[in-house]
């Protein structure tokens, strides 16, 4: 018989997500529904961490809120984190320093990645909730450019207002208007993107939408948590042996 170890209380969701307290929609494809994710997922709600505290405000303010919900989730057996806001990128290293777990905070984390992935010439553009406080702080955060290209839906019919204003009931028919037109500008401003970072979280339902419309790759933080679960939980592919050592080229 195979030997198994304990040593933590959940088996079998290795991502923990900390989730702002919100009350609008969370449609599938959202980081919020649980729906979304084609592995189990842990969650545990900051208390206090409004929308527009996160966005609007300073995030920082309520480390201690995080940290708390950071460890809670660990001790359930998350061995990998992430949180429900690009913004929290400002939090990045209190959090991962008060964990003994891997943390990825923001999709903004991807920026370097995909930058280095693109031919010469072509660079990271970044789709946000809020273009007005999304700033080289969280940029440098992320490890990304300053001049980093960033379009908002600030202005746009529903999706920014209605969801930093956390209102119960969203047209999400309207949001997906919102983020193609912010696509567009994107792409037709800045003639040299390459590539497209969706920052907020609640954008992902609608980057099949993004891709089709600009051409362009689109990386969002469904993306991100799923390259980062591969490296938690590893697929197991029929070839492979028990013997971690043997020789699977067969000589």
């Amino acid at each position: 018989m195979t030997v198994e170890y304990g040593g933590k209380t959940v088996f079998g969701a290795s991502i923990g997500i900390m989730m702002l307290e919100t009350q609008f929609p969370r449609i599938h494809g959202d980081i919020g529904n649980a729906y979304t994710w084609p592995f189990p997922v842990q969650y545990r709600i900051v208390r206090g961490a409004t929308p527009d505290k996160v966005v609007r405000a300073d995030p920082r303010f309520l480390i201690d809120e995080f940290v708390s919900a950071a460890k809670d989730l660990v001790a359930s057996g998350c061995d990998g984190l992430t949180t429900n806001c690009g913004f929290l990128a400002l939090i990045q290293d209190q959090i991962s320093d008060a964990v003994p777990v891997p943390v990825a905070t923001s999709s903004l984390m991807q920026i370097p990645l995909v930058q280095q992935m693109l031919p010469r010439g072509k660079r990271v553009g970044v789709l946000t909730i809020s273009k007005g406080t999304l700033t080289r702080a969280h940029l440098a955060a992320a490890n990304a450019p300053p001049d980093t290209p960033i379009v908002g839906t600030d202005n746009g019919r529903a999706f920014t207002r209605d969801i930093l204003s956390d209102q119960p009931s969203i047209n999400f028919a309207d949001c997906r208007l919102d983020l193609l037109d912010a696509a567009r500008e994107l792409v037709t401003d800045h003639k040299d993107i390459g590539a497209i970072v969706l920052e907020c979280t609640n954008m992902t339902p609608f980057a099949a939408d993004i891709r089709k419309l600009t051409g362009l790759p689109v990386f969002s933080i469904y993306s991100f948590i799923r390259w980062f679960h591969q490296g938690l939980m590893p697929d197991r592919f029929e070839a492979q042996l028990d013997d971690p050592t043997s020789n699977l080229a067969g000589k």
